[in-house]
């Protein structure tokens, strides 16, 4: 079902759901997905609330929720501010399409395409060049996660045995490895948000398991995705990044990098599950894959 509706300031936008799932979209700015949660329950994702509302301006805003970038990261041409209305379509009661009108700085244009199935969330990130000449970016997809949340990020594994290094793990120049927000674990890596910390840390691996996780209080965000083996990824292989600071944490996945020519796109594509009633020791491994093995087996 979607239906119009008003959420954080913003008047114009619509909430999507399925009796047990909801999220909301704003069509003020954006594209940005504002709000995923249980009907009734939290707000998963977070923002500054301090922006909330706003519309308009040339700085570019963090607002919150789910955004869609284009990778490499580079300023100013990531930080096309997204301040303007967008197009938004709706088809069959489950899907909306959203739509930013091409950057005229870039050239690009983003499309969000959500759809809410019987047990969670299809989020199709297009990016199609209309510029005059051929760019070379990969789609990214931004989750501004709520307080106090803990990012987990599966590390390769593979035979112990091995000769030869299976994994890249990408630091910022900010990041302190020392800092007590991670856990550098065997088969996790963990990231918690900490409102008392304002230092950011941002780090990014080669994830090739095609799932990483938010837990929120209870609630588990699980966000699955396809990974190429042959395709080059930005940031030196990432297919996942995390990011927090003192007000937010950042679950971020990546696609591959592309070439496109003029008129071509391409198209990154998570899929959503949330689980409710998810206990687990988040200092004891063996209890994080006890918690999650099955979840993530059942989300397929």
């Amino acid at each position: 079902m979607i239906e119009k509706a008003s959420y954080a300031g913003w008047p114009n936008c619509y909430r999507l759901t399925n009796g047990r799932i909801e999220l909301i979209a704003t069509s003020d700015v954006g594209p940005r997905i504002v709000r995923l949660g249980f009907v009734g329950g939290e707000n998963l994702f977070s923002g500054l609330e301090e922006q909330f509302g706003l519309v308009g301006g040339e700085e570019w805003q963090l607002y919150g929720g789910h955004r869609f970038w284009h990778s490499p990261e580079a300023r100013p041409r990531s930080y096309y501010p997204d301040n303007s209305p967008i197009q938004v379509e709706s088809e069959e009661g489950n899907t909306l399409r959203l739509i930013q009108p091409t950057e005229p700085t870039t050239g690009m244009q983003k499309t969000l395409e959500v759809k809410l199935t019987e047990d969670h969330v299809e989020v199709a990130h297009t990016l199609n060049n209309e510029g005059l000449w051929p760019v070379e970016v990969a789609p990214w997809a931004l989750s501004v996660m709520a307080v106090n949340s803990v990012a987990i990020i599966p590390q390769p594994q593979g035979d112990p045995q091995a000769l030869l290094p299976n994994r890249t793990l990408m630091l910022w120049p900010y990041t302190d490895m020392t800092d007590p927000r991670v856990h550098w674990g065997h088969k996790f890596i963990l990231l918690r948000q900490d409102p008392a910390i304002e230092q950011p840390i941002k780090l990014g691996l080669s994830a090739d398991d095609g799932w990483c996780a938010c837990l929120v209080g209870e609630t588990l965000f699980l966000k699955c995705f396809d990974v190429f083996v042959d395709a080059i990824y930005p940031d030196n292989g990432c297919t996942v990044e995390s990011y927090t600071n003192d007000c937010f944490l950042e679950l971020e996945t990546l696609g591959p990098l592309a070439y496109l020519e003029p008129g071509e796109s391409t198209t990154h594509v998570e899929h959503w599950y949330l689980f409710d009633g998810v206990r687990c020791d988040l200092s004891d491994e063996k209890d994080i894959e006890r918690a999650l093995g099955p979840l993530v087996g059942q989300a397929g």
